[in-house]
């Protein structure tokens, strides 16, 4: 390419695809005349790749955006870069052995992906789950979500330039990561949750992990807090930008802090209660202007409220079984394996081939930290769904970043990105 040669260009092309800078994007000149001005077809306009290679985007996400200077004219977001196959995955496994893809479409929020899927199925079969193990995914759902909320916050001020406060929420982190471990054996993908109840009962040091979580997080919290909350630089990078008013937030199909920070009181655990969350005193957090501080103030709250959930629930945790006793579901104990003929039986027929679940339709959802993660399930009456869906929280939340986008500067583009709290693979799937 010579130095004369223009590097983009746009031309209707035989199969009526547009190539933009040197890479293709999968849509029509038609369709892309409807998305950016028309300036940026006569030239006067600049189109520039952000990503799919670039840290502020969180994973790998690719937006097409219009300037003029530096101004944003449109934002044409480009997913599928990281695309897994995980519904397709589920689909090939047993009701079982599908919890386990479900830990990694969120995997900031693994046990609140759990619990939907794992929801979606009791609901399929009809079975109830103890209310010890009810309590005790309440504890770890909330746990979860300030374990989403705190990689948010610490890669959230890095890109806007607070670099400190990454290091203060992985290092709060690490306390959150100890108590999955603790139940589970793993960090991350614990699988910890199984349909008509949990793995195993939680072990006897559990109750103080988690009062040492409650114990410290308040002055940690507050810690942050005065870091970022009157930060004249904070503020300025952060109010009146990326706005979006409530009906075009509800419009979009928006859900969670994106979504609350307009003012829409929508939470899921309060809308449609699941797993006991009736039994507890919380509140739903709201901002006013829709701007990025809005959102970021109805995360930090969260926070407490999350806190105050927990310290119920712990206080309030009952005794008794942590799984079903419907045999058809849940394994028979372990103990029993080494002495019942009926129960090694019973136990290599459920992990081999699975239970069978009634001929229906379900849809269970659940409050992650980025809104309203729900799980479809189609079954056909075998051991393995006939079809498994997820409605995913960041791909919706991310379809209103054009309209949160324009008009603002380029600069601000990482701090709206930000405060939508996307995961790829939770988008992509």
């Amino acid at each position: 390419m010579s130095v004369a040669e223009p590097r983009f260009h746009i031309e209707e092309s035989p199969k009526n695809v547009v190539s933009a800078a040197d890479t293709q994007l999968d849509i029509t000149f038609d369709q892309l005349k409807k998305l950016v001005t028309p300036r940026a077809l006569t030239g006067d306009t600049m189109l520039l790749n952000m990503g799919p290679q670039h840290p502020s985007t969180h994973g790998v996400l690719r937006l097409l955006l219009e300037l003029d200077g530096e101004t944003v004219l449109s934002c044409i977001p480009d997913i599928g870069f990281l695309h897994t196959g995980i519904e397709k995955t589920a689909e090939s496994k047993t009701y079982t052995k599908a919890i386990v893809v479900t830990d990694r479409i969120d995997y900031l929020a693994p046990m609140i992906c759990n619990l939907a899927y794992v929801g979606a199925v009791e609901k399929l079969v009809g079975v109830d789950v103890p209310l010890r193990a009810q309590y005790i995914r309440v504890i770890l759902s909330e746990l979860t979500r300030m374990n989403s909320h705190l990689v948010w916050l610490g890669t959230h001020a890095l890109d806007i330039g607070a670099m400190s406060m990454f290091l203060y929420t992985f290092r709060e982190r690490e306390l959150l990561l100890d108590i999955f471990e603790l139940v589970s054996g793993t960090r991350m993908m614990s699988s910890y949750f199984r349909v008509g109840g949990l793995w195993r009962d939680a072990p006897d040091s559990f109750a103080d992990a988690v009062r040492r979580v409650l114990k410290v997080f308040p002055a940690r919290l507050l810690e942050y807090e005065n870091l970022l909350k009157e930060n004249p630089l904070w503020r300025e990078r952060t109010i009146g930008i990326g706005v979006i008013s409530k009906e075009d937030a509800v419009a979009y199909g928006m859900t969670g802090p994106s979504l609350r920070g307009s003012g829409v009181n929508y939470d899921v655990r309060k809308a449609a209660p699941y797993s006991s969350y009736d039994h507890f005193d919380f509140s739903v957090p709201l901002g006013a202007h829709g701007d990025v501080y809005d959102r970021y103030r109805c995360r930090m709250e969260e926070f407490y409220q999350s806190l105050k959930i927990i310290e119920q629930a712990l206080d309030k945790l009952p005794p008794g079984p942590v799984i079903t006793d419907d045999r058809k579901i849940a394994p028979p104990p372990k103990h029993e394996i080494a002495y019942s003929m009926e129960s090694l039986i019973h136990h290599f027929k459920l992990w081999t081939e699975g239970f069978r679940a009634p001929e229906g339709e379900v849809y269970h959802a659940v409050e992650s930290g980025k809104g309203e993660f729900g799980v479809y399930i189609s079954s056909d009456g075998g051991p393995r769904p006939r079809r498994v869906h997820f409605r995913a929280p960041s791909l919706c939340n991310l379809q209103a970043l054009p309209q949160m986008s324009k008009g603002y500067l380029i600069a601000d583009i990482v701090g709206i990105v930000g405060s939508v709290d996307i995961v790829l693979g939770e988008v992509d799937r």
